[in-house]
């Protein structure tokens, strides 16, 4: 048992070595500007090779500027902040009543599950119940949260401004981490 998660420790650490060791090429670096309690940038270093659909629907909504003042809606303190409603979490006609039920007008992605698990900073597609059941919403880990391995896709990592997801506005822990007046992502884009 413990060689099986020594060696699971391993083999991660080496897929994320040999993945950062090698030059991010610039359409794959996502960049979120965010106001409010928190300010300041998040880079993301997207990972097409382990989610390529998911990344895919992640670039298409950025280049189509979906994302722009789009809230943090869900921020659980030592678990995730959760943003990327397009439907209902737009700061402009913000609707705290739907906020995380909505999507994109896409349909829902297949799930892409790969080996590689939730750590500090790690990107995730949020869903349903219904494991191909993500749209247009993500979340990003504060800290380790093992027990989302393998059932959630993974289609990024923040390479720059953990401090910043760190400061993002968090939730009332009663309401599953809904939040007041929620952090901005005031401007979303891929890194040219």
């Amino acid at each position: 048992m413990f060689r099986r998660h020594f060696l699971k420790i391993i083999f991660t650490s080496f897929v994320f070595a040999s993945f950062f060791c090698k030059p991010i090429f610039a359409e794959n670096k996502l960049v979120i500007e965010v106001a409010g309690k928190a300010s300041g940038k998040i880079e993301i270093t997207l990972l097409p090779k382990f989610a390529p659909l998911h990344v895919e629907r992640i670039k298409a909504l950025v280049n189509a500027g979906s994302y722009d003042g789009v809230v943090f809606h869900r921020v659980i303190e030592g678990f995730m902040a959760q943003t990327g409603d397009v439907q209902f979490g737009n700061s402009k006609a913000f609707n705290p009543n739907l906020v995380g039920r909505g999507g994109s007008s896409f349909p829902n992605l297949p799930s892409e599950f790969s080996d590689l698990p939730f750590i500090e900073g790690t990107v995730g597609m949020a869903r349903s119940q219904d494991p191909n059941s993500a749209n247009s919403q993500f979340f990003i880990t504060f800290k380790p949260a093992p027990h989302l391995n393998n059932k959630y896709t993974v289609f990024g990592m923040v390479s720059s401004g953990m401090e910043v997801v760190n400061n993002i506005k968090k939730g009332d822990m009663k309401k599953n981490g809904t939040v007041t007046e929620p952090d901005i992502m005031k401007k979303v884009y891929i890194e040219k």
